[in-house]
């Protein structure tokens, strides 16, 4: 059949890519332009699978925020997902008794809610939504040319549907195409990084409840209320982790996270290997999937997950968001966060643009902020898959993790203080302090665990009943002004450097041949509290 051309067209943001990244960018310029023309290309047909749609189905707080909050979908995720029981460990590796080992997690919901998301009911909303709102969104497209333009000229793109094609001039184009990367891949944008994991996943037709894997209502009854089975919980060991995670459809996802210098990718690239792999190395997660084995809906792999970008947003008026971009690890679930926050830079640079200003220098530092969060987040995961067979040393990485994420870049993006360059600059000494911090603490966790005894006893180590750290979760929620943001945030370095000095006692209390000379010299150049500090990080028994 002859392909039928249209007349060209013009729009102001074209976004390729319809999926989570481009539909809520989409959304969070349709708040800030009512009047924007937006056309959105999506390569699949809606509406989506649900259940067995995409991966990635974890929220964290920052992502979760963006979502609820900043777009207004709060009803959606009441209604139509599963509000998250946050993290939760076991080092459950070779065992069955999952009651008899060490858990890490919270023994109630903390303030700031997170969600587990079904990405085909989630995505098939916000298609509608976009449309709803008058935004153009084209399903079954398929970008064949772009050519990006130079000076004030606009971007050229030609796509089609089915026989048609089409011509688009856009001013600004955005790539939220996923790994595809159509910018990425024209501009040769593409980076490496040593971060070099690999992870299977499949999804199963049939709720895998772990509060069941254990009879005893003592057990049973440390969480309020009992449900485990809502939290993303991790089945952890040296090198590795398994992910469960439940979806609002019934169906719950499955995956393995690996290094491959522990466990290689083709023990478990399919998903009988996959079965065995469980028998092996967690027992009781297989017996909870052996009789399910007919419920399966997908299976997929990733051999090399983890990459940078060279580039990510320009004052030529393009930018990438989402996979299009970086992707960093699903340890922590960062994907929505970093979607978050390359929307929201995009979304200032084009308010700039439409303002008549010049926006190649905000692209240029929105960039480094970008790359440098990037960075710091990279530094919990690279070469850190070791310590998650380590009960002595792994619960001490999460909580400082975790006070590092809402600490500081939750901090930024929760407040609205990421595109707010006079107070980050005001602030400059104390988040390059934090990242140098991170860094160190990082590379202690790691020789820490070399030496660890690796002794892992029936607790559950509650997070909830540190108090220090309930409050900053719930800091998230606070209202601030600016001069009262910049007092928070140096409070929070100074906290993360008392939690850091009480890392290093800890571990070399322990390990006394331990080398922390670096963090402590980092320790030493901050500035101190005003008050004698606090104990924090250990003013708790286990449950």
């Amino acid at each position: 059949m002859q392909s039928r051309a249209q007349p060209a067209e013009s729009c102001d943001v074209l976004i390729m890519g319809g999926g989570l990244a481009g539909l809520t960018l989409a959304l969070q310029l349709r708040q800030r332009f009512p009047a924007m023309h937006i056309l959105v290309l999506e390569r699949r047909s809606h509406p989506v699978p649900e259940a067995a749609h995409k991966v990635g189905e974890s929220t964290v707080e920052l992502g979760a925020h963006y979502f609820a909050e900043v777009l207004g979908l709060r009803r959606h995720f009441e209604q139509r997902q599963i509000k998250k029981f946050g993290f939760r460990f076991f080092f459950s590796e070779g065992r069955r008794d999952i009651d008899q080992v060490t858990e890490i997690g919270a023994s109630r919901l903390l303030a700031v809610p997170s969600y587990q998301i079904d990405r085909g009911i989630f995505e098939n909303f916000l298609g509608e939504e976009a449309q709803s709102r008058g935004i153009r969104f084209s399903d079954a497209a398929r970008v064949t040319r772009l050519t990006l333009a130079e000076g004030q000229a606009l971007h050229q793109v030609e796509w089609r549907r089915g026989d048609e094609a089409h011509h688009v001039q856009a001013r600004w184009v955005i790539d939220a195409c996923g790994r595809a990367g159509l910018i990425k891949g024209k501009l040769g944008l593409a980076q490496p990084n040593d971060h070099g994991c690999h992870a299977i996943w499949f999804r199963i037709a049939e709720r895998i409840k772990i509060d069941d894997w254990c009879g005893d209502p003592a057990w049973q009854n440390l969480c309020t209320p009992p449900e485990r089975w809502r939290s993303t919980n991790h089945l952890v060991g040296a090198g590795y982790w398994a992910w469960l995670i439940p979806l609002s459809s019934g169906s719950h996802s499955v995956g393995i996270v690996a290094d491959p210098r522990h466990h290689a990718l083709e023990t478990m690239n399919s998903f009988d290997k996959a079965m065995d792999w469980f028998k092996t190395w967690q027992p009781r997660l297989y017996d909870a999937l052996d009789g399910q084995r007919d419920k399966l809906q997908d299976f997929a792999f990733f051999k090399h997950f983890s990459y940078g970008c060279k580039q990510v947003f320009s004052g030529q008026r393009w930018a990438l968001t989402g996979e299009a971009g970086l992707f960093l690890d699903p340890f922590y679930s960062p994907g929505s966060d970093f979607i978050a926050i390359a929307n929201t830079f995009i979304t200032d640079l084009i308010a700039r643009d439409q303002a008549g200003q010049a926006v190649d220098a905000h692209a240029g530092i929105y960039d480094q902020l970008y790359h440098s969060f990037y960075e710091s987040t990279l530094a919990m995961y690279q070469d850190q898959y070791a310590l998650f067979g380590e009960p002595e040393v792994l619960p001490v990485k999460v909580i400082w993790d975790y006070s590092y994420y809402w600490g500081v870049l939750s901090q930024l993006f929760v407040h609205q203080r990421l595109t707010d360059l006079r107070t980050l600059s005001a602030l400059k000494d104390e988040l390059a302090r934090c990242q140098h911090l991170n860094v160190e603490v990082q590379a202690l966790l790691r020789a820490w665990g070399q030496l660890s005894a690796k002794r892992n006893p029936a607790q559950m180590l509650d997070q909830a009943s540190l108090p220090w750290f309930a409050e900053l979760n719930a800091s998230l929620a606070d209202t601030l002004d600016e001069a009262g943001f910049r007092a928070r945030m140096r409070r929070n370095a100074v906290m993360l450097t008392e939690l850091a000095d009480e890392i290093v006692e800890r571990a070399t209390a322990l390990h006394p041949a331990l080398d922390a000379a670096a963090l402590r010299a980092v320790i030493g150049s901050a500035p101190q509290a005003a008050e004698p500090r606090v104990r924090r990080l250990f003013e708790t028994t286990p449950a």
